[in-house]
């Protein structure tokens, strides 16, 4: 696999990848290297058929800040043509999060301010310590959040996302499960093994029937804003009768039948 500089990737023998962000000395802050890896991380794991599900985490004492101050800096004097070309990288970047195929669990420590919130937002499954704290902070600078909105917002729903992006105030973990952006809060001690736990529940259920639920919640989502309730009838039953007859699903019945597990969950 490709070596990175700004996060660590770990991929262990049941194919969990592990991406961590890797710049505690700035709170695991974005600059244009680590939008760079993010982007790439997820396309080569995506694309590895050994990958059955990631983990994004951060090292050091927060998951992610959102934006370096550095990078901020050099942003100040960009033009605009030069602002909206560093602001597509950064929506390619969350693009390829949010479209990456595999299960993907956040797990938040410290602050994920900004883009980091922006971040997770595109997991799947999230799990927070209790003490982490979240909040789109960009209209504090005289910013809007509007890279991440639509991933933001799909996750939330508008009214939760007028009322934290217009005031960009901090919230808690706790707010944060309340609005959805956070699935599962836990004491910041217990973070490692409710991580293995989730980890384990994850992996019971079937590879590819994980990845065709995913695509699945995305598509009836789709069709539901843009076609008829037929057209959606269609889709969903023509999807599972179609798996009905996949290897993996003859499988996973031959197992509840024979009351054994299934090959993909022999551990």
């Amino acid at each position: 696999m490709t070596e990175y500089v700004l996060l660590t990737v770990e991929i262990d023998p049941r194919g969990v990848a592990s991406v961590t962000l890797n710049r505690p000395e700035v709170h695991n802050a974005f600059n244009e290297a680590l939008i760079v890896e993010l982007t790439r991380v997820f396309h080569d794991l995506d694309a590895n058929a050994a990958v059955r599900l990631a983990v994004l985490s951060g090292n050091g004492k927060s998951f992610c800040t959102g934006g370096d101050i550095n990078w901020m800096k050099a942003m100040k004097n960009f033009t605009e043509a030069e602002n909206m070309t560093d602001s597509q990288h950064l929506a390619r970047m969350f693009s390829t999060i949010h479209d990456f195929t595999k299960p993907l669990i956040g797990v938040v420590h410290g602050f994920a301010f900004g883009g980091g919130s922006g971040l997770v937002s595109v997991c799947d499954y999230v799990l927070a310590a209790d003490t982490a704290i979240f909040g789109f902070t960009e209209t504090k600078i005289g910013l809007i959040p509007a890279t991440i909105a639509p991933f933001v917002m799909e996750k939330i729903g508008a009214s939760a996302a007028l009322a934290h992006f217009i005031s960009g105030a901090p919230f808690s973990a706790k707010t944060a499960k309340e609005i959805g952006l956070v699935h599962q809060i836990v004491p910041e001690s217990s973070l490692q093994n409710a991580t293995i736990e989730v980890i384990g529940e994850f992996l019971k259920a079937a590879p590819i029937a994980s990845r065709k639920a995913k695509a699945l919640v995305r598509e009836v989502v789709r069709l539901s804003k843009h076609e008829s309730r037929q057209e959606l009838t269609g889709y969903t039953v023509s999807s599972i009768a179609h798996i009905r007859t996949s290897p993996e699903a003859q499988e996973g019945m031959g197992a509840l039948l024979e009351k054994r597990k299934p090959k993909w969950n022999s551990g």
